[in-house]
């Protein structure tokens, strides 16, 4: 699942395939319920994979509390990464003229001359060695 901007995207995968996505421009808190009522009544879900950030901060929390209640409902393991995987490892719009880059020294915030945003998509196959059990939210952003 990509809760990281707008829109919110699922995908339903068999044998790590691709095969129905959902998408909504509805905040996660309308969306999710929704999107996982058809989901489960069509599919028996055996794990649950979303990106854990970084992004929007309300999406992220929203969805993590969303998905790890419905993994521990369900008994299923929730599994987690980085949204760099789904737009190609391009800057992640934080606040104001703030990106989030992913580098070797792990994901920093800095301005992007660029400006522009990579859309995150799913991917045709799963791969699910980008995932791990460490599922909590990144939140890198600093206090005010």
């Amino acid at each position: 699942m990509l809760a990281l901007s707008s829109p919110l995207a699922v995908g339903i995968y068999s044998q790590n395939n691709l095969i129905k996505t959902y998408e909504s421009s509805e905040s996660s808190s309308e969306s999710l319920p929704k999107i996982f009522d058809d989901i489960l009544r069509a599919y028996d879900v055996g794990a649950l994979f979303y990106t854990n950030g970084p992004g929007s901060f309300m999406s992220i929390k929203v969805s993590y509390v969303f998905l790890k209640t419905l993994s521990i409902a369900l008994k299923i393991p929730l599994l987690a990464c980085d949204g760099f995987a789904f737009n190609a490892n391009s800057p992640i719009k934080s606040l104001g003229s703030q990106w989030f880059f992913k580098e070797k020294e792990g994901i920093v915030l800095k301005e992007n001359p660029k400006n522009e945003a990579a859309r995150f998509t799913l991917p045709l196959t799963l791969d699910k060695s980008l995932f791990e059990s460490e599922n909590e939210p990144l939140y890198i952003l600093p206090a005010v």
